[in-house]
Parts: structure tokens; C-alpha cells; sequence
């Protein structure tokens, strides 16, 4: 990158998916960062750029084995995104030999590891107080004054959980963005519609906050799993159903673990023309 901010070289990137939630990577460790809000925005573009549900940045850190950033495909910042975490840490390990791995990230310190052909991540402990997920005002995160009784739970980023009967007959492209921006989550959240199946399994879809629907929510898992035991409705291990594929969350003492198969698509290369004016 130049002085004035430009980019006056290729980046290289990878594609990657967990479960159908797309990613591309950007590895910057030993220099400096290059992703920014423009970059990341339109990189974004499912017909101009790459095309992402979120953007990870890995950079070098003195407090783990790696920092990881993460972007929403409006160019917005996320706090947490756990299918990307994995997808991370399966290209890390893979790399080093390793079978563990320690990830700094904005939600703190996350541990990784991998089994065979899956890949788990502790996403930490679930943020239940209100100030935390964080709510504009003081609630009940347990039942949130809002239609269809949701529940609030954080996880790095905020997450809304609403139970239904058939999931597959919500209409989430039109009550996601609607409670995506509702006034009572003062940095917007992410939204979830789930369908118990039994005490160990639920269907689930999701509206991401920045991004939209998407074929699957690592974050979104984990909120999910929290909030049906909160409820009473399932136990603290299951297995979840997303529009692309399956995850099994383990809500444990130290966190809540989530496991699942990653996918590596293909490289590629940023060129000058298409960074041009960014």
C-alpha cells in the first residue's frame, strides 16, 4: 500500500466455507493490515468482487498464535464470526502439523481444534445481561419486549432468537432486516428463527446482520443453542440443521463449543485495476 492509502500491488485471497457461510481470507501476517472498509465493501460484491457472507483478515499477534479480523460484506466490522474461525483454523493447522490452536479475535481469546475432517472452536461464554449483548435499555434478554417473545443472547456480536413452528414458512428476508435494525439493539444484530425438533436437534435459519440471509451462522448456532436451554425447550449438546449443513454446539463451563466440516474452494488474486481508487 502506498503512503497516500492506495494499493499499488496484487493481493492474494483464499475462498473457504463452513456449512455453506462463505469467506474469503486475507493473510497478513508480517506486514501490515490491508483490508479497510472500502476494500472489504467491495470485495463484497457478489457481482463486481469475490463475493462473501464475511471477510477474514489474519494477522500476527504477541498474545496468541494468530489475530483474526472479520467484515461483514457491507464493509461494516464484526465481532465475532465462527465458521470462519474454523475455517481459519483448519488452513492454520493444516499448515503448521498443529492439532490445537489459540485465536485472538475482538470476543477475546478463542481456542480451536480439529478431529479428523471437523474442526470445533470454543466461541467463549454467551453474553446473557443486557448491557453486554448489547440492548439500548435495560430487559429481559430472557423475553425480550418484542412480537414473537424473542431471546437476546451475545456471543461477540448481538444475536435475536426467535422460536417458531415451522421455520421454513418465515419470511426472513422480510422480518430479518426489520429487527436486524430495531431500535432495542443499538449496534443492529443479527437474527435467528429456530424450530425445535427434539431435545437434541433444532432447524435453524438466519438474517446476518451487514451481510443478509446466509446459508449458515457459527455465532448464530451458538446463540440459538443457548437460548433453547435458557427456555427449557433442549439440552446443552445438539445438533443444528442450517439451510447449509450441520453444526453440533456443545454449551459447556468454559463456553459453548460448535463443530462442523470446513471447505477450502479455491485462491485467488486481487489486481491493481480491480483496487484502483480504493
Amino acid at each position: 500500500m502506498a503512503s497516500d492509502g492506495t494499493y499499488t500491488q496484487t493481493i492474494d485471497f483464499m475462498k473457504w466455507h463452513g456449512a455453506g457461510n462463505d469467506f474469503v481470507m486475507i493473510d497478513s501476517r508480517g506486514h501490515d493490515a490491508v483490508v479497510t472498509r472500502d476494500l472489504a465493501a467491495r470485495l463484497g460484491d457478489r457481482n463486481r468482487g469475490v463475493g462473501f457472507d464475511q471477510l477474514a483478515e489474519i494477522r500476527s499477534s504477541d498474545a496468541a498464535d494468530i489475530d483474526l479480523d472479520f467484515w461483514n460484506a457491507d464493509g461494516s466490522r464484526a465481532g465475532a464470526c465462527g465458521n470462519a474461525t474454523r475455517c481459519v483454523a483448519r488452513f492454520i493447522l493444516d499448515a503448521t502439523g498443529k492439532s490445537t490452536l489459540t485465536i485472538r479475535t475482538a470476543r477475546g481469546i478463542l481456542e480451536a481444534r480439529t478431529d479428523g475432517d471437523q474442526v470445533s472452536v470454543n466461541m467463549g461464554v454467551p453474553q446473557l445481561d443486557w448491557k453486554a449483548v448489547p440492548l439500548s435499555h435495560k430487559a429481559d434478554t430472557a423475553h425480550l419486549p418484542l412480537d414473537g417473545d424473542p431471546v437476546a443472547v451475545g456471543m461477540g456480536n448481538p444475536h435475536c432468537v426467535f422460536f417458531v413452528d415451522d421455520v421454513d414458512a418465515v419470511d426472513v428476508a422480510d422480518i430479518g432486516p426489520r429487527i436486524e435494525h430495531n431500535p432495542l439493539f443499538p449496534e443492529a444484530t443479527n437474527v435467528e428463527f429456530a424450530e425445535i425438533r427434539a431435545r437434541d436437534e433444532i432447524r435453524m435459519r438466519v438474517w446476518e446482520r451487514g451481510t443478509g440471509i446466509t446459508l449458515a451462522c457459527g455465532s448464530g448456532a451458538c446463540a440459538t443453542a443457548v437460548a433453547a436451554h435458557q427456555r427449557g425447550l433442549t439440552d446443552k449438546r445438539l445438533r443444528m440443521e442450517l439451510d447449509g449443513g450441520w453444526l453440533t454446539l456443545d454449551w459447556r463451563d468454559d463456553g459453548v463449543w460448535m463443530t462442523g466440516p470446513t471447505a477450502f474452494v479455491y485462491r485467488g488474486q486481487l489486481t491493481p485495476a480491480f483496487l484502483k481508487g480504493l
